[in-house]
């Protein structure tokens, strides 16, 4: 790995946070150099480049938000979990220690998750008029259009490329990455994917018929997602995090981002495990093994 030292991120406003980093600090700095402890929404980005390993201590939301900054740098990370899931941010304290000297030694090697890069068009002249700008974002999870009050049914027409997909009627779509395939995509009835792997999935959100499932599609290529009705609260959200309104007229274009978000694994289990772990996948209701 390039670089030279550790960064390291945390949630400063969860409990527990700042004080398992102070008591993991003089531990990590005997590891390797430490290049600074930051909050992981406010951190400089040329000490980041720096860094041959960024180890974020948080929630999964945490690691979400990290790695929408991290990713374009190109710059490993690794989740230490200090909320509820821990489904991304896949270590705890003591697996931090036991692992991390071999992570250093270059013996486990981090994996690459594709990321989203949403544009969200500008309105224009006679498209609502909000007098909006073209926004670019990064998305490790999925962007999802809601419906928003007054929750009337929303209209979406999607395209792939120059392939038409469908019309969507309902209470809106998720794009989401096979690392969010876990997430909102799963809740709302869409499938599990592996996350090595290069596609994206289009999942409705209570759509107005009976023929319309969720897609798994090629990551080439662009997803572009054309509102033609919404409400006053219609929302474009990114990871579940950063909102935007989202107008009658507008086209939001979703592909794949330039740049991975570099993440590494957890040595003692692999995904199905994690799946069985975390959301208890495939156990039968009636025992616990």
């Amino acid at each position: 790995m390039a670089g030279s030292g550790i960064l390291i991120l945390g949630n400063m406003n969860k409990a527990g946070v700042a004080e398992c980093i102070d008591s993991l600090r003089g531990w990590l700095g005997s590891c390797a150099e430490v290049l600074g402890v930051y909050p992981h929404v406010d951190f400089p980005q040329d000490i980041a480049r720096r860094a041959k390993l960024c180890i974020v201590f948080g929630g999964d939301g945490t690691l979400l938000s990290a790695g929408r900054e991290i990713a374009p740098l190109a710059v490993p990370l690794l989740g230490v979990n200090m909320g509820k899931l821990g489904f991304l941010a896949d270590y705890d304290p003591e697996h931090l220690k036991r692992h991390l000297p071999d992570i250093l030694a270059g013996a486990v090697s981090p994996i690459g998750r594709i990321m989203l890069s949403v544009r969200a068009r500008s309105c224009g002249p006679g498209q609502g008029g909000c007098g909006c700008e073209d926004t670019v974002y990064l998305a490790t999870n999925d962007v999802a259009i809601s419906a928003g009050d007054p929750f009337r049914m929303i209209g979406l027409d999607v395209s792939r490329g120059s392939q038409r997909v469908a019309r969507y009627l309902g209470d809106g779509l998720v794009v989401a990455t096979p690392t969010g395939s876990t997430g909102y995509n799963l809740s709302a009835g869409g499938p599990i994917i592996d996350p090595t792997l290069d596609a994206m999935v289009i999942t409705p959100v209570a759509p107005h018929t009976l023929s319309l499932r969720p897609m798994v599609v090629p990551a080439g290529g662009t997803i572009s997602i054309t509102a033609t009705r919404v409400n006053e609260g219609t929302k474009l959200i990114i990871d579940g995090q950063v909102p935007q309104s989202l107008v009658a007229g507008q086209v939001v274009e979703v592909s794949r981002a330039e740049k991975p978000l570099m993440l590494f694994p957890h040595p003692g289990r692999d995904f199905f495990q994690t799946l069985a772990d975390k959301l208890h996948w495939g156990q039968s209701p009636h025992h616990a093994e």
